[in-house]
């Protein structure tokens, strides 16, 4: 979730500016971004947009970080 907390700040998004676009509450970013909730492909693909960045180049990233580990 860190992942989201970085792309939503450097975007000069808080937690309810990502709420209001995707027609939820504050504190449902804020479960999402505190890992108490985990998310689904579809959701990650939501965020990314919202928050804008390439949710496949993201992904692409951390799987190449898992492989050189």
């Amino acid at each position: 979730m860190a992942l989201i907390i970085e792309k939503r700040k450097a975007a000069g998004l808080t937690q309810d500016d990502v709420a209001e676009m995707l027609e939820e509450h504050q504190s449902f970013v804020a479960r999402l971004e505190s890992g108490q909730r985990r998310i689904d492909v579809i959701e990650y693909v939501t965020l990314a947009q919202v928050i804008g960045f390439d949710a496949a180049d993201e992904l692409r990233s951390l799987i190449e970080k898992i492989d050189t580990s």
